[in-house]
């Protein structure tokens, strides 16, 4: 990833977060780990986490219903020419290192 795709992803996982933050019913804690451009900054992915877990595919589809108004959210905060298409998944990553730090901790 360049140097300018990490810092559009990064101001993009930001964005994510205070849109998150502020749509959200308060019945979940959606949290943005991280986010991926392509090389043509035409997409993105943002990753998200959410607890309590029980709540997770609830708030996930909360967050694919809004990616239209999270577009026109960052048309409105972003100075780039061109506003990427965006597409919301669960960071498996952080769930994985979740369950080992919860595995070496029971030991």
């Amino acid at each position: 990833m360049t140097q300018r795709n990490e810092k559009v992803a990064n101001y993009i996982k930001e964005l994510a977060a205070r849109f998150l933050a502020r749509e959200n019913n308060r019945t979940s804690l959606i949290t943005v780990t991280s986010a991926t451009t392509s090389p043509d900054l035409k997409r993105t992915t943002i990753f998200i986490t959410v607890l309590p877990l029980s709540k997770e595919h609830t708030a996930f589809l909360f967050a694919k219903r809004k990616r239209k108004e999270f577009r026109e959210f960052l048309k409105k905060n972003m100075a780039t020419k061109n506003v990427p298409f965006v597409d919301f998944a669960i960071d498996l990553g952080e769930k994985n290192r979740q369950k080992i730090d919860e595995l070496l901790r029971n030991g």
